[in-house]
């Protein structure tokens, strides 16, 4: 094999074999990785996309992996770390397969790398459209002042609640709701993976999900509060609710944010969440 050779494949079940050591090795920055595979494993190939999933692997001479993609149109390409020459030598391998590719999603400087090389490589124009920051907790300091009302695990009664939100969230942040409403209800409340703050009259006024556990690690995903409910300290509360349970089974927990919104990036720090990368978005028109 030649050095540092790009395998692709429509395989699930071969990419996880092949790259699955590879991506629990670095579970953190590997995480959407990792858990949009194993919603693929468990929920089928439409879980994510429109059109069905495709992969990649990076491997060296030895066979050993050094990178993986993972493409679920029309939603961006996902890569872990790569450098200049292996992103290069990714938008090469796919320019020359045909492969569409709507944008990249990735650590920083990965993402930037490969919008500049398939831009030279397609000529077509790379936008950076969105910054995050991932976010690891280290030890969790809830806040001093809790609003009226307590957490609550969301139940079958709440689906259709559930499912409006996920179209208000991804609405919100810019974001297609590309799974069905309904069904993304269905998935969290499966694994009691969405809890509410609710006021002491019962009324939900606020939501913090949460991924099953994937290579020890769980991640908060999404935090939502509708717009005229916002400032009351509802989002903080039912997030620090979230946190501690999930640190309570010993996994690591991680979240995202969006760097264009100082308040939250600002929350989740005195919750005790520390930096641990910065991810872009680049849109490819």
């Amino acid at each position: 094999m030649e050095p540092r050779v790009w395998q692709l494949t429509d395989d699930l079940a071969e990419f996880l074999h092949v790259a699955g050591d590879f991506l629990r090795s670095r579970p953190a920055l590997h995480t959407v990785t990792l858990t949009v595979a194993e919603a693929l494993r468990t929920r089928g190939p439409y879980t994510h996309g429109t059109e069905p999933p495709r992969f990649g692997m990076l491997r060296d001479a030895d066979g050993v992996v050094r990178a993986t993609l993972l493409h679920t149109p029309p939603r961006p390409l996902q890569l872990t770390p790569l450098g200049p020459e292996e992103a290069a030598a990714l938008a090469g391998r796919l320019a020359e397969a045909g492969h569409r590719v709507p944008g990249v999603w990735a650590e920083r400087e990965t993402s930037a790398a490969f919008a500049s090389a398939w831009q030279l490589r397609t000529g077509v124009t790379a936008e950076q459209s969105q910054r995050q920051r991932l976010y690891r907790l280290a030890e969790l300091t809830p806040p001093d002042r809790v609003p009226p009302g307590r957490a609550r695990v969301a139940g079958a009664a709440d689906r259709e609640l559930l499912a409006r939100w996920y179209t208000q969230f991804a609405a919100d942040t810019g974001e297609r709701a590309l799974q069905d409403p309904l069904q993304w209800a269905d998935s969290r409340l499966a694994h009691g993976g969405a809890t509410f703050w609710q006021t002491p009259d019962g009324t939900p006024v606020s939501l913090a999900g949460h991924l099953p556990e994937s290579a020890g690690q769980i991640r908060v995903a999404p935090v939502y509060t509708p717009a005229a409910l916002r400032g009351h300290g509802y989002a903080g509360a039912v997030t620090a609710e979230v946190s501690g349970r999930a640190a309570a089974t010993g996994a690591e927990v991680l979240l995202f944010t969006d760097l264009a919104n100082p308040v939250s990036n600002r929350l989740y720090q005195r919750l005790g969440y520390r930096p641990v990368a910065d991810f872009a978005t680049w849109t490819f028109a």
